[in-house]
């Protein structure tokens, strides 16, 4: 994790490499075409003081840091120097030293994974390196022809083909801002807006607390992406508020959890993955968003009506008028999240920009707002200190999806390279009988695992380069394939044994994390049955061309998650709530003859 408590000294070092980070990034989207071998170098050059010297650690780990952070800052920039040469190599190493200078790089990249999100990544990527050099040695079809030694790891290095490959330019021109806006609209009262909204729409009912986590998870995940930041965040304050109300410590954890993971699939960030959905399908960001907003939306009723139900059971008290916010209060911090969202919404869908564009222009928004305080009024000193808290955060995490990006681009390269993803879509087309449900359920049963070790975005990417092809030719349209692999890489975390969002947020309220897991599933039910509702009924994805068949399938898949939810999670007679799951199910998965 990138966490360090900083001195004043270091402190104003690290803000002005955030703000270094910041401009450039920025700064790509108004300085016009730079060379991919440049950008994508000096991407990785900025990112890895954050990686390696950040976290601090004793002296060892920082004598380490610093000379891992010296050699890869070295090797990105001298390929980034040297990229018009290096063009004309076709990836192929012409020197001893540029062979040390390429395993000096894949190094640097994979202990970066390894330090920002632990081993499972970085092993992957390494037995994907190792399948690459020995591969040819694997009888059967799942052997390769070999390639030669400096033709392999110059494709990976200094060509386009894996560490600056298309993955890693979707981080560098379009994550990473989007990862900058998120930071500055929380280093103001945007969180505090959210949470102000939430609580005066939903505070009030049955359930209130709950609800207002479920409301306040869905409006900061749209810009956080992260189930783990969205936990950390929203449930310090829901959390500790639920508990008090007498809720069961495992159900408000469970609330969190789920309502937190539903994050990585709310428009407009999800978790950095439209973004590589746009680049690997070539579907623009604006349908990608219109395409996944119903889903999301299900999936949020869908916790709704398991909060419903478990009022039921409990008596879950709202929140106490004198803790809800008053009006007024709601109206100035609404506006510090809602003038940058409707910066960036009116340009992009409105005036017609590109998403990154109208990302940084609502980053200069969200900016302008960071100096005006609670009270309507400007306020330098304050605005000053958000921004540098703006810029620690934006550099952090930019650095933490980088690297993640970084390595998941090493076994996307070696894929390629070695003809691996054509094997594995040829196995899971032999393996499922050319039948597409079969299919379906190996893809789904390697995103759950998958997604168990690594990160949701690291998880989709890999599932999809190898299952996406297999899926596609067995009927389904692209996004259709990405969305369900996208969706059910998003399981792990809540399922067990692997569920981060659910330990954390046990943590938070020191409860069993089985019992919040095993909760948690029965409320987010809906992360495994919204999926199969796309492939049954691919009328929900396309709100923007056919709306009514798309809300006619929204409407029978809300009535059969609702009627499924209740069946988990009431307090009727078995024989009767079994029924109601299968009556559910049935609605969900049936298909009118529009």
């Amino acid at each position: 994790m990138l966490t360090t408590k900083l001195h004043i000294p270091a402190r104003r070092v690290w803000i002005l490499l955030g703000a270094v980070t910041a401009a450039f990034h920025l700064g790509l989207i108004f300085y016009g075409l730079v060379p991919n071998l440049v950008a994508r170098p000096l991407h990785m050059a900025l990112i890895l003081p954050w990686i390696f010297l950040f976290s601090g650690g004793g002296v060892i780990a920082r004598l380490w840091g610093a000379v891992l952070t010296t050699i890869g800052v070295l090797a990105c920039l001298w390929v980034a120097f040297h990229h018009q040469m290096l063009r004309n190599q076709y990836g192929f190493l012409e020197s001893d030293a540029q062979v040390w200078l390429a395993v000096a790089l894949l190094v640097v990249t994979m202990e970066g994974a390894r330090r920002s999100i632990g081993w499972p990544l970085p092993l992957v990527a390494l037995a994907a390196l190792a399948y690459g050099v020995l591969g040819q040695h694997i009888p059967g079809q799942f052997g390769h022809a070999g390639t030669p030694l400096r033709s392999f790891l110059g494709t990976l290095t200094i060509a386009e083909g894996g560490l600056w490959g298309s993955l890693t330019g979707v981080s560098v021109s379009i994550v990473a801002v989007f990862v900058i806006f998120g930071a500055v609209l929380n280093a103001g009262e945007a969180g505090q807006g959210f949470m102000n909204v939430a609580s005066a729409a939903a505070g009030r009912l049955k359930g209130g607390a709950a609800k207002v986590s479920v409301l306040s998870s869905a409006l900061f995940g749209s810009i956080s992406g992260s189930a783990s930041a969205n936990v950390a965040s929203t449930g310090a304050i829901t959390l500790p508020a639920m508990t008090k109300l007498g809720y069961p410590k495992r159900l408000a954890a469970a609330t969190e959890a789920v309502a937190s993971s539903g994050g990585q699939i709310m428009p407009p960030l999800m978790g950095a993955g439209a973004f590589v959905m746009v680049e690997l399908t070539g579907v623009p960001y604006s349908q990608i968003m219109l395409a996944a907003l119903l889903p999301a939306i299900l999936y949020f009723l869908t916790v709704w009506q398991g909060i419903n139900a478990f009022a039921q059971r409990y008596d879950l008290q709202p929140i106490p008028k004198e803790n809800q916010p008053t009006r007024r209060q709601v109206l100035i911090t609404s506006g510090f999240f809602f003038v940058p969202f409707a910066t960036l919404l009116i340009t992009m869908f409105g005036v017609g920009y590109t998403p990154q564009y109208s990302a940084a222009l609502a980053i200069f928004a969200a900016l302008a707002v960071l100096f005006i305080d609670i009270s309507l009024r400007p306020n330098l000193s304050q605005g000053l200190t958000r921004l540098a808290d703006a810029a620690l955060n934006a550099g952090k995490q930019v650095a933490m999806i980088g690297s993640i990006i970084l390595c998941a681009s090493i076994i996307i390269g070696v894929l390629g390279i070695t003809g691996l993803g054509v094997k594995i879509t040829s196995a899971i087309l032999s393996g499922s009988g050319g039948a597409l449900w079969p299919a379906l359920l190996l893809t789904a049963l390697a995103c759950l695992l998958l997604g168990m070790e690594v990160p949701t975005t690291a998880a989709y990417v890999i599932c999809v380069s190898v299952a996406g092809p297999a899926l596609i030719e067995l009927g389904l349209a692209p996004l259709q394939a990405h969305l369900f692999v996208f969706w059910f890489a998003l399981l792990s975390t809540i399922t067990p044994p692997v569920c981060g969002a659910v330990f954390i947020a046990a943590g938070m309220v020191q409860e069993n994390w089985l019992r919040v897991a095993l909760t948690a599933m029965a409320l987010g039910v809906g992360l495994y049955i919204i999926p199969l509702a796309m492939i049954a009924n691919d009328a929900l994805l396309h709100l923007s061309s056919d709306t009514v068949p798309a809300l006619i399938a929204f409407g029978l898949v809300a009535l059969g998650l609702s009627a499924i939810s209740h069946g988990l999670i009431g307090n009727r007679a078995w024989p009767y709530r079994i029924a109601l799951c299968g009556m559910g199910l049935a609605l969900c998965l049936f298909r009118p003859g529009f």
